[in-house]
């Protein structure tokens, strides 16, 4: 046996341990003053400058985080009126479950949201418009939430922290029967609790 068939399978091995650990451990950067403390012990995720969110809200701030160095809790963030975590309904294209690229965006700040709060739950109800039978909207309202629900695990949020319901067309945002009242009925809705 020649020294290049041992080296191998342990470049291979060793390789392997550097990417899986690579992937299980994520990095923590913290805020230090000159003397290399951390200020006020808060840890942000992600890299400073590297344009990760790390749990970052459309003003900038981490999750929970006004900005002068006191934190919000979980209620409080929910119950802001503005910024992406105001946004609680997904909308959906005639018969399908596709998500479009804005509401993968508003999904992924939920799912780091709800990972970093682990008091947090949240319901996903998906609906359809009243086009097609009782059943097959049913259906189509639960392929909705777990195509919602797949971002949000992604994210990090638990899967105890996911819950999924399909209401299909029985509880239309809209009642008309137009092509607009049909498109705000095609939805997801994020209903939150705090524990």
């Amino acid at each position: 046996m020649t020294i290049s068939n041992l080296v191998k399978p342990w470049m291979i091995a060793g390789l392997l341990a550097v990417f899986a650990a690579s992937c299980a451990s994520t990095q923590e950067e913290f805020i230090v003053e000159e003397d290399g403390a951390p200020v006020d012990g808060q840890a942000q995720t992600g890299s400073v400058g590297d344009g990760s969110s790390g749990g970052a809200d459309a003003t900038g701030l981490a999750d929970g985080d006004f900005g002068d160095g006191t934190a919000m809790n979980a209620l409080e963030t929910l119950e802001q009126e503005d910024g992406t975590m105001s946004v609680r309904i997904v909308y959906f294209e005639f018969d399908s479950a596709k998500l479009t690229s804005e509401s993968i965006e508003v999904l992924e700040t939920h799912g780091n949201f709800i990972s970093a709060n682990g008091e947090v739950t949240v319901r996903l109800e998906g609906h359809a418009d009243e086009r097609g039978s009782r059943e097959y909207n049913i259906a189509l309202g639960d392929r909705r939430a777990q195509s919602v629900r797949r971002v949000l695990l992604f994210q990090g949020a638990s899967t105890d922290q996911v819950e999924t319901v399909s209401y299909g067309e029985e509880q239309p945002a809209v009642t008309d029967h137009t092509e607009e009242a049909w498109s705000l009925n095609r939805r997801v809705e994020l209903i939150y609790t705090v524990n």
